[in-house]
């Protein structure tokens, strides 16, 4: 599939300088597209993830991604999107934060001859020669268009400064080396960058007359307005030691019925056409697509192994969402064997079977329930289930053919669970 389209298919792309040249350049070529990620931290966040994920796609098929970590412009500080200046870091702290960045993109994207490259632009920045600089490039911006770009117009009442107002021209600059050294025809970022990817589009074309071409990105919110990767504790992080994989893993599980679908092409490989499937199951199934968004998500940040033992931990604690397997999925979530690990057992033999074994005598057998009246009004209250089903009669008879697999799924609320298993 032409990344672009799939890069549209799957919700990535908010506004494209030139639809059908970007879309007839993936045909022709192997094309470079590159993001630049800000180093104001030693970790990214989870609303880092869309353009990570747009990275990691376009490398899938066949292409080649540069993730640029901004040890030059982070000296600066982007005023994109912000109402205040950003406080700004020393050049120790960036470049510290820079290489921890590198290591974190190494997870999504495969670095390596042949493969992606990841560049630091303090390298051809922090050399620059600023009269030089300006005789050359600063000759090809207008104020007047500068002071026209989003993220500009918002600073200038509450006070824009002369550094941050330069921010434009150094990206632009980033894009103009890239196309350069790398043969870079692409740019994305988020939706606040498209001033800036614009003006870089501009300087590559004046001076090298060179056709690039730049997307963003939508700005990625939940069904209530809230900014993705905001938790109640804060930003989610993608460093183990700033989120627990268990607590990445909550926040996807967590995610509203109305998010999921999008969550799924945003955040997930599955295909589209699957994660549509998923997202159309109706409450309680929509839960297991949430768990399978949740362990996908982790599985790509934290590694199958976090993956699974999140997994594991969370269905132990809330149980689990689909007790008969109904949910297809190419995920490997099916593979876990979380139900065997999470849920105890205890076995029941023929000769009870046949002398009339009920479901309150089930109940009672798996330590579930105290007492037969217990039993009772658990069933009453709608709280018995068997195998996912909910128990509507007391006097409901186990029988050998209600054993699938040698097992009978029991659970008692939302959370206590107990295995039957047949001698």
């Amino acid at each position: 599939m032409n990344p672009y389209d799939l890069l549209r298919e799957r919700g990535f792309i908010y506004q494209k300088t030139d639809e059908n040249a970007t879309r007839s350049l993936f045909d022709k070529k192997k094309v470079t597209a590159y993001v630049g990620f800000d180093p104001s931290a030693d970790s990214l966040h989870a609303g880092s993830l869309v353009p990570i994920m747009a990275l990691a796609h376009i490398q899938r098929e066949g292409h080649r991604p540069i993730a640029l970590v901004g040890g030059g412009t982070g000296l600066v500080g982007d005023p994109s999107g912000k109402t205040e200046t950003r406080k700004l870091l020393s050049i120790d702290a960036i470049r510290k934060n820079a290489a921890a960045l590198k290591a974190q993109l190494g997870r999504y994207i495969e670095f390596g001859e042949g493969h992606a490259l990841l560049v630091n632009n303090a390298d051809w920045l922090e050399p620059l020669n600023y009269i030089e600089f300006l005789r050359d490039f600063g000759k090809h911006f207008s104020v007047n268009r500068m002071l026209t770009a989003e993220s500009v117009k918002m600073r200038l009442e509450k006070g824009l400064t002369f550094i941050e107002f330069n921010y434009m021209v150094l990206q632009a600059y980033d894009f103009y080396v890239l196309n350069r050294d790398y043969d870079c025809d692409l740019q994305m970022g988020g939706q606040d960058q498209w001033g800036n990817i614009v003006s870089g589009i501009d300087l590559t074309r004046r001076i090298s007359q060179n056709e690039v071409y730049g997307i963003t990105f939508p700005l990625i919110t939940d069904s209530n307005g809230e900014k993705f990767g905001k938790s109640v504790k804060g930003a989610v992080w993608l460093d183990a030691d700033k989120t627990s994989p268990y607590d990445y893993y909550q926040f996807f599980r967590n995610t509203m019925d109305a998010d999921v679908g999008r969550y799924l092409l945003l955040f997930t490989f599955l295909p589209t056409d699957e994660a549509g499937r998923l997202s159309k199951l109706k409450p309680p199934l929509l839960n297991r697509a949430k768990e399978i968004l949740a362990y996908e998500a982790t599985r790509i940040t934290h590694g199958e192994e976090e993956a699974q033992r999140a997994y594991r931990a969370s269905v132990e604690k809330f149980g689990e969402s689909d007790l008969r397997g109904e949910v297809a999925t190419s995920s490997s979530i099916v593979r876990t064997d979380a139900s065997e690990s999470a849920h105890p057992s205890v076995e029941v033999s023929e000769e009870m079977l046949s002398e009339g074994f009920t479901v309150i005598d089930a109940f009672v057998h798996a330590g579930l329930c105290k007492s037969r009246g217990e039993v009772r009004r658990l069933i009453a209250q709608g709280g018995a289930y068997l195998d996912g089903r909910r128990v509507g009669e007391e006097t409901e008879r186990i029988s050998r053919s209600d054993f699938k697999d040698g097992a009978i799924e029991l659970r008692a609320g939302k959370k206590r669970h107990m295995k039957l298993e047949l001698q």
